[in-house]
């Protein structure tokens, strides 16, 4: 179980997330909606270690152990792993090579890498042609998409955060990338945090609770029809949107160490 106690965080002096209480299970897909500048990426930036961000109180378990004091690399180690909005470009290190890095990181052997590759290539649509292309360079935003849940697929943590992994995909890249991750969890025991403003993702996905999150904290959660109520009347009832995140925060190279 991945378990988020009045998690509160701050950037450039602001407070972003202000206790956020989430658990998530193994098998479980938890979409988080609500309006732009609410908080949504800070979460699973925070969760999965981004630099930048002040933590000022809560605590985020994995599984009992407590990950805060963990630098991403460990957290990834542990079984969490990240979808970017916007995957970031790497010249001259290629896809393949990630994945094979990681295998041997994790203690696994990374002469499995083909073999799992190979048999996930087809279920996400991915050209095989890009394993060997420098990781996302002049790859179009659905190859990117794609070329993460390849990554996630082949990785198989416990859970995943998805930031808007809808962005830019068009009808059939969506099927592909949201049918996979639901595979993953219905068949793989994957947990999912997922990060969206639409419901042509959760139509795939089939969420088991849906939350919305304003102003820094959840404040509603239910089942698929409260994404069905947000999509028809919008977050009226929770509160406007708000400024986007700080230009520190939007303008940082997204990079982990």
């Amino acid at each position: 179980m991945l378990a988020v106690r009045d998690l509160r965080a701050k950037v450039a002096g602001k407070e972003i997330l202000k206790g956020i209480d989430l658990e998530v299970r193994s098998g479980e897909v938890h979409a988080v909606m609500g309006p732009n500048g609410s908080g949504k990426s800070t979460l699973s930036h925070v969760l999965m270690g981004r630099p930048g961000y002040e933590i000022t109180s809560g605590q985020v378990t994995l599984d009992g152990q407590d990950i805060l004091g963990m630098p991403t690399w460990r957290r990834a180690q542990a079984g969490l792993f990240l979808g970017m909005q916007y995957p970031i470009e790497v010249p001259g290190v290629s896809l393949e090579a990630v994945l094979r890095e990681s295998f041997t990181a994790g203690g696994r052997d990374p002469a499995d890498v083909d073999d799992l590759v190979g048999s996930e290539v087809g279920r996400v649509g991915f050209d095989a042609r890009l394993l060997k292309r420098a990781l996302n360079v002049d790859f179009s935003g659905g190859e990117k998409k794609r070329s993460e849940t390849l990554q996630l697929a082949v990785l198989r943590p416990f859970f995943a955060m998805l930031d808007e992994v809808d962005s830019g995909l068009d009808v059939d890249a969506l099927r592909d990338v949201a049918r996979r991750v639901a595979q993953a969890a219905a068949q793989e025991g994957l947990g999912v945090i997922a990060i969206t403003h639409y419901t042509r993702l959760l139509s795939e996905l089939r969420p088991d609770r849906v939350h919305v999150l304003s102003g820094g904290r959840i404040v509603a959660s239910g089942g698929s029809d409260l994404a069905d109520e947000l999509e028809a009347h919008g977050y009226g009832a929770w509160g406007k949107d708000e400024p986007a995140r700080p230009p520190e925060v939007a303008l940082a190279a997204p990079t982990f160490p």
